[in-house]
């Protein structure tokens, strides 16, 4: 199971009734979050989650909007007492500016790891997660991710008995274990099926609509996507801040057809996102214009 919580779905500032827009995911007791805006320590504690044990955080950009809040979260996380690694992954210039905002936040009680971004597209993996981190278009380097919870194909019975593979050995063999038997070696491919269909996420701020970000949201079980501005008529504007109208982002969720689509990232003059959702849904049916600490658990597909 992954569950996903969108604390926020501010752009710009935050307000008295919406939090900067962050994503936090929670699989197998491993914590991952997506941006950390002034006040996403506090949404995370509105939703009742913690974040103690964060372990993976990831930045879109460096605008403030996406990581002011980080000094604050990192002071709490060490007043937590955590101690284990936190990885940081993020654009290039990711260590100067994470140390940069820790003047204010100097000792920890954790080690910080950096992973910086330096190709259009990158593969992060960080058990249970596969992260992939696209390059998108906005007025400063800018990443989409899309996180991954990779599911293994089925042990096939009948093809280790076919195999005389001892019993005793199925369940090791199940888990990626290489069994060597005095002159026999005995490897997972042998019994597992073809791999499964998994879970994934789409996650893109603070860009124009590229094909890129379709690519990646193609079939995903959510796709979380920017809409700064309801009225088609501030497309121009749109197009000078590189950010997206929602008409725009519901014609990338046409094209990529993900099961369901969050919009978020919300102009601060605009005060009710809903009134535009029954035209959306007109171009893509499964799109919604989420609000903060909107969550959902997703399950594997059944067989």
């Amino acid at each position: 199971m992954l569950d996903i919580c969108l604390l926020g779905t501010g752009g710009m500032m935050p307000l008295p009734y919406r939090w900067l827009t962050s994503m936090m995911a929670r699989c197998e007791g491993v914590n991952l979050l997506i941006d950390c805006g002034e006040g996403t320590q506090i949404a995370i504690k509105e939703k009742g989650w913690s974040p103690k044990p964060i372990d993976v955080i990831c930045f879109t950009h460096y605008h403030a909007d996406h990581i002011s809040g980080l000094p604050g979260l990192l002071l709490t996380m060490g007043n937590c007492e955590k101690t284990t690694p936190l990885l940081v992954i993020g654009p290039k210039g990711l260590e100067r500016v994470v140390n940069a905002m820790r003047v204010i936040a100097p000792e920890l009680p954790f080690e910080i790891q950096f992973h910086e971004l330096k190709e259009n597209e990158e593969v992060i993996n960080f058990a249970p997660y596969k992260i992939e981190a696209y390059r998108v278009n906005h007025r400063v380097t800018c990443y989409g991710y899309r996180i991954s919870i990779d599911r293994k194909g089925k042990f096939d019975a009948e093809r280790a008995k076919a195999l005389d593979i001892p019993l005793k050995y199925w369940n090791r063999l199940q888990h990626g274990e290489i069994i060597i038997d005095g002159d026999k070696t005995h490897t997972p491919d042998m019994v597992m099926g073809e791999a499964r269909r998994g879970i994934k996420v789409n996650y893109c701020t603070d860009t124009r609509p590229e094909p890129v970000i379709a690519e990646y949201a193609k079939d995903c079980d959510l796709f979380i996507c920017e809409g700064m501005y309801g009225e088609d008529e501030k497309e121009e504007n749109a197009k000078g801040y590189k950010h997206m109208t929602m008409t725009e982002a519901a014609n990338l969720g046409r094209e990529a057809n993900p099961k369901r689509m969050w919009l978020t990232h919300y102009s601060p003059s605009m005060n009710k996102p809903d009134e535009y959702i029954e035209n959306l849904k007109k171009i893509f049916p499964a799109i919604r214009t989420a609000r903060d600490g909107w969550s959902i658990e997703l399950g594997y597909e059944e067989e």
